[in-house]
């Protein structure tokens, strides 16, 4: 006999206990739905703070088996939720279920929906696929013996480079200590302007001159739950905190998220520091995976253990919105894409967005005569 399928629409915080429990079923049950990015708690933050924020829940014989969080604006137009600050999105559902991408759209009451970091494993949205891109991650296992054991077996080319500058840190400013999971919420507030100026110095957009951004960062630092937690990791010299990392974790999969640290103390490196020293303390953790996110640089390619591939494209029915979307966004990913993917483009970009950044910090870029301002 066929099932009974059904799609139901929600605001992620009016889920209820079971369907909560459902979605993590549906997490637990398969590897690729394990990033906290696809976890209810996450969706319920977003839905905090941005009033489109929903969830579509699929039925099969009135049981709930798949778990599509979105947002949606003006006009039907849709996107993942979180877009722009999420590493991982999907509709997470149970095995063997599946969907039909239109039907799914028209139940959500959108014309297109638009995502840039949706699992590999999402075929019902292949043909709305317009590009893959590289997804570094670290496979973790937990560590024997002390830090610096762990850090020459794991990556014996930066362990001396990376230990010197450690101890010459330690000299200089004070004692070199790590705080994996940090409650004080002053250091979280630290993080955010160091990574707001870091944003403003290279000519990036500030995500923290959004308020909903910051509410959202600081709800989820409060989140302790199984399936999603917020970390907040510390690297201090002596009582001096000189790199932080804000970033979720499941039971399984710690995400890279947001990394800053004060300049003053770039010449030790205290990125990188950052990053190794987490990869260590996650595993002892009990995690098996840190996700770094799309993008290319170049602490990640010295890190990463294997690349994920993630997709980026906009699923449409039939509908006049859905054209004029597609025709407005999609030439100005596909411009980002061909310049992030060509370093002979990408570094004299990077240089410019970092000459923008170092005049609207001295003020010349908002004078008279200085130009259109870089967005």
């Amino acid at each position: 006999m066929r099932s009974k399928s059904a799609i139901t629409i929600h605001r992620p915080e009016e889920l209820s206990e079971s369907q909560r429990r459902a979605w993590h079923r549906a997490m637990d049950e398969s590897p690729d739905y394990a990033n906290p990015f696809l976890a209810p708690e996450f969706a319920s933050g977003v839905g905090r703070y941005r009033g489109g924020a929903r969830v579509a829940v699929l039925h099969e014989d009135g049981e709930a088996v798949g778990f599509f969080p979105y947002e949606r604006t003006a006009f039907g137009v849709g996107r993942a939720i979180g877009l722009g600050l999420s590493d991982c999105q999907a509709l997470v559902h149970r095995p063997g279920v599946t969907w039909d991408t239109r039907e799914l759209l028209r139940a959500c009451g959108l014309s297109v929906f638009e995502f840039d970091h949706l699992v590999e494993e999402q075929k019902p949205f292949g043909p709305y696929v317009t590009g893959t891109f590289a997804s570094p991650v670290l496979d973790l296992k937990p560590g024997e013996g002390d830090y610096a054991q762990w850090l020459r077996a794991a990556y014996p080319g930066l362990a001396k480079t990376t230990l010197k500058k450690e101890r010459r840190l330690g000299r200089n400013v004070g004692e070199v200590r790590f705080v994996y999971d940090e409650r004080d919420p002053r250091v979280l507030r630290t993080l955010m302007r160091w990574k707001s100026a870091q944003y403003r110095r290279t000519g990036r957009m500030d995500r923290f001159s959004k308020p909903w951004i910051v509410d959202l960062v600081e709800h989820l630092f409060q989140v302790r739950e199984e399936h999603f937690t917020g970390i907040l990791s510390v690297v201090y010299a002596g009582d001096r905190p000189v790199a932080a990392h804000f970033g979720p974790r499941s039971r399984t999969v710690f995400a890279a998220w947001f990394t800053a640290y004060d300049p003053e103390f770039s010449y030790y490196s205290p990125g990188l520091m950052m990053h190794l020293r987490m990869a260590d303390a996650a595993g002892r953790d009990g995690v098996t995976l840190m996700d770094m996110g799309r993008g290319q640089k170049e602490y990640k390619d010295w890190l990463k253990t294997r690349e994920l591939r993630v997709a980026e494209g906009f699923a449409v029915r039939p509908h006049p919105v859905a054209a004029a979307h597609r025709l407005w966004r999609r030439p100005v990913r596909g411009l980002r894409n061909t310049v992030l993917a060509h370093p002979r483009l990408r570094d004299p970009a990077d240089r410019l967005l970092k000459t923008v950044g170092t005049l609207r910090t001295s003020g010349v870029a908002h004078s008279p005569g200085a130009g259109a301002r870089a967005r």
